[in-house]
This record gives structure tokens, C-alpha cells and sequence, in this order.
């Protein structure tokens, strides 16, 4: 079944999008949750929540890609998670230190004026992206939104960890830069 048609099963609100959107994407989601918690059960569960949230959320919502949907409050749900349990102890912290790369670029805060400047940080970072080369911008999601271990990455990139640091710092820094120039204050 495509993504329209699960959609559309939603806006009927058959439950069978549940088990539609389960069966096409599942795999993908639990991936994602596995890979930030390093939990079986937990990542179950998170992926269960998923599916909760995408009947709660779709409708209003019409997705563009379910896919990506289901995929991003998977994530965003698993990051929940890592954070109100032992980040260190389940994640081995890898997806803590993965975040606090980051956090040198962008701070986690939020204010209300922050609040207000989320589509327009989104499109700046959208821009970052599509300048970069494919094998960098590869890179970067993979360790910051996949969040892949850096041997990981090596392995799947060919490269030495060594590389494999210097670019995504590289990276950063880049991403610094192209934040100011959005006005962005950092």
C-alpha cells in the first residue's frame, strides 16, 4: 500500500492505517530507535508510540512522506527517551557525545523568540545541506541525525576515524559559519 493511501486510511480514521503504516515502515523506525536507545524493549516500545502519534497527529496533518514522518517522531521519541532514562548507561554515549558535537554549533535551548525562528533555522539548515557534496552531507546526517558511531562511519565511508572527525568538525565549523550568515546568533 502507498503512502497516500495509508494517509488516507488516517483521515477515515480506519484503524488499519496502523497497522499499514506498521507493516511498510517498521523495520525503518525500529532502526532508528534501536540505534538511539541500544534497547530492544525500549526501542519496542518507542516504536509502538510512534504509531500512536501518527493516528493522534494524521489528521490535521497530511504528510508529504509518511516515511519521514514516522520516522522523525520515532526519533524524536527515542531522544525523549534516552533523556529521561540513563543516556550514558543504555547509549554507551555515543549518541550523548554525537549531541554535544553539535551543541558547540546550536544550542538546545528554547525561548519563545527561539521558538518563533524554527522554520526560518530550518531552511537555513536545509540550505547547509544542499550545498554540501553528497558525500559530506552523507556524513553529517548520518552522525547527527542517524547518529552513527564514528567507527561506524569510518567503516561505512572507508575512511580512518581520524577523517572521519576532521571532517565532521570541519563540517561544524562550516555550519557555524553559514548560520551567522542566515543572522542566526550563536
Amino acid at each position: 500500500m502507498d503512502d497516500n493511501a495509508i494517509i488516507e486510511l488516517y483521515f477515515a480514521r480506519d484503524q488499519q492505517a496502523i497497522q499499514a503504516t506498521a507493516q511498510a515502515y517498521g523495520a525503518y523506525c525500529a532502526s532508528i530507535a534501536q540505534r538511539i536507545l541500544d534497547d530492544q524493549g525500549a526501542a519496542e516500545e518507542c516504536v509502538n508510540d510512534t504509531w500512536l502519534k501518527c493516528w493522534q497527529s494524521i489528521p490535521p496533518q497530511r504528510p508529504n512522506s509518511l516515511k519521514s514522518f514516522a520516522g522523525r517522531i520515532a526519533r524524536n521519541l527515542a531522544l525523549s527517551a534516552l533523556r529521561a532514562g540513563t543516556a550514558q548507561k543504555r547509549g554507551g554515549g555515543q549518541v550523548q557525545l554525537a549531541l554535544d558535537e553539535l551543541s558547540e554549533v546550536v544550542s538546545g535551548g528554547e525561548t519563545p523568540e527561539g521558538a518563533l525562528d524554527r522554520a526560518a533555522f530550518r531552511a537555513a539548515l536545509d540550505g547547509f545541506l544542499a550545498g554540501l557534496p553528497e558525500g559530506h552531507r552523507n556524513l553529517f546526517l548520518r552522525r547527527y541525525w542517524y547518529l552513527d558511531s564514528v567507527e561506524t562511519l569510518a567503516k561505512r565511508c572507508s575512511m580512518s576515524r581520524t577523517q572521519v572527525t576532521t571532517t565532521l568538525h570541519r563540517l561544524r565549523q562550516k555550519l557555524r559559519v553559514h548560520l551567522e550568515q542566515e543572522g542566526f546568533d550563536l
